[in-house]
């Protein structure tokens, strides 16, 4: 699939391709940074309703067009709205933002963020929210919304499900930028290469992810965000039915009979 989705102006705010089952979804806003403006955050909802129900797609990646990678919400568009009706606005955006990065969470396909440049404050939201995060030895990231007095309270529940407590809140006391080495100390990414290498170790990790059951894959997704909210007792009964469930697949058998007969498996994703 090759195509582009909620055109704005000349240019498409958001391009797609699809080759061997990896769907690159490019943010394409470079003169701004990416910023996710309400029809940039439209776009890449609808595209991803497109890979929920796309059995071509076993895998998503996205990037960013230009200089960064994505440089948080539009401030632009923020102070462009009515001041009468502001409130309504900034929560229908905010709800708009939220609901994006829960579909990110329920996508029965993994989502591998590629990142360049800078992800400050919704983006690096959106980095946090990504299943995986690859990045380039000279990205940085940010939630600095405390240096223009707006705490990263939406961006903070991403990062503090990716991060530890102290990391995560020194990032949004301070606002301070953090290299990405930092970044895969604290847990934020999964692997740091340099910057020309980052496509290429982005797709090669895409498809590793992509020769797996697809259904294998968005079970253990599921099962993966709602055991991390369960204690632990219930975190384990919640786990044994899900292991149950897999096990009586036909991939679970096929996966099970090829590594006792020493060959590939042949995947039917049911």
């Amino acid at each position: 699939m090759d195509g582009t989705a909620s055109v704005g102006g000349d240019a498409p705010l958001l391009t797609e391709t699809c080759d061997e089952g990896v769907l690159r979804l490019t943010l394409n806003r470079p003169a701004q940074r990416n910023a996710l403006s309400v029809g940039l955050m439209t776009a890449l909802s609808k595209a991803l309703d497109r890979a929920a129900a796309d059995k071509a797609c076993r895998v998503v990646v996205i990037a960013g067009a230009g200089p960064a990678f994505c440089a948080g919400h539009d401030l632009r568009e923020f102070r462009a709205l009515d001041n009468e009706n502001r409130r309504e606005a900034y929560q229908r955006i905010f709800a708009q933002c939220s609901a994006l990065m829960l579909q990110i969470v329920h996508l029965p396909k993994p989502v591998i963020a590629e990142v360049h440049g800078t992800a400050t404050a919704a983006g690096c939201q959106l980095v946090a929210t990504c299943d995986l995060a690859v990045a380039a030895a000279d990205a940085r990231f940010a939630t600095p919304g405390v240096d223009i007095g707006l705490f990263c309270s939406t961006p903070m529940v991403a990062l503090t499900r990716a991060v530890g407590r102290k990391p995560a809140m020194e990032m949004l006391l301070t606002g301070e930028l953090i290299d990405a080495a930092t970044a895969k100390a604290i847990g934020l990414v999964n692997r740091v290469v340099p910057r020309p290498q980052l496509a290429t170790a982005t797709l090669a990790l895409a498809r590793q992810i992509a020769a797996k059951s697809a259904l294998t894959l968005a079970i253990g997704k599921e099962a993966f965000y709602r055991q991390a909210e369960l204690g632990l007792a219930e975190a384990y009964n919640y786990a044994s039915e899900v292991m149950t469930k897999n096990m009586l697949a036909q991939d679970a058998s096929e996966g099970i009979d090829a590594f006792l007969e020493k060959r590939p498996p042949v995947w039917q994703d049911a």
